[in-house]
């Protein structure tokens, strides 16, 4: 039976929209940039010591056509970065982000409905920390019908994503990984424009047609 393996990241999720909305929210508009540049240090006497640092500014650096957030969104570090996408807003980027299209979820369920029978159907997802319980309730929350929901992480990318015969992915990385085992259909986004990919869908209701072009194909 062909495995098909479906990403919640771009593909049924907008994560990339939320990120950008929380960014605006909690760190530009939430007076994070009122930072004076001084900070004090208490020594074992209990005198302060005024101690000048860097000055920072939260600032959306670049239009986002790419999956680096550092590249488009000003963090201090990349420490900072994690901590705001998989501690302090977990539970709102990850499970409260809106999905990729409208209806994504009505068509994502039909699709399943549809190729259940042929087909082994999966949701997958590059998950650490928090995020894995917000993605749970992302899925709940849309009334996701597919029993397998798969995360995956650095470490065990290679092992899952070899397991499918058909990955839907807007990943770039993944939609540039070369592998003899896994045919990629890129779902497209406005990250991964630059990325030629021979099967293409723009909506999850496009897939089956390109699903009877790869059986021919292969």
């Amino acid at each position: 039976m062909i495995k098909i393996g479906i990403e919640i990241n771009g593909v049924l999720r907008d994560t990339v929209g939320k990120f950008k909305q929380l960014y605006e929210k909690y760190l530009i508009d939430g007076n994070m940039n009122e930072f004076t540049g001084k900070i004090y240090k208490l020594d074992t006497s209990g005198n302060t010591e005024e101690t000048i640092v860097e000055d920072f500014e939260y600032i959306i650096k670049s239009d986002v056509d790419s999956l680096d957030m550092m590249k488009h969104f000003a963090f201090r570090n990349q420490e900072e970065l994690f901590s705001f996408m998989f501690e302090e807003y977990s539970m709102e980027l990850f499970g409260h982000a809106q999905s990729s299209e409208m209806n994504t979820f009505n068509i994502l369920n039909d699709v399943y409905i549809n190729l259940r029978d042929n087909y082994d159907i999966s949701v997958i997802s590059d998950e650490m920390g928090k995020s894995k319980p917000a993605s749970l309730f992302f899925l709940s929350k849309f009334g996701c019908l597919i029993e397998k929901i798969i995360f995956y992480n650095e470490i065990t990318k290679n092992e899952i994503l070899n397991n499918f015969d058909v990955l839907i992915t807007s990943n770039p990385d993944l939609l540039l990984k070369n592998t003899d085992n896994t045919l990629m259909v890129k779902y497209n986004t406005i990250y991964n424009k630059h990325i030629s990919s021979k099967y293409e869908i723009s909506s999850l209701s496009e897939f089956e047609e390109i699903l009877n072009q790869i059986e021919k194909d292969v």
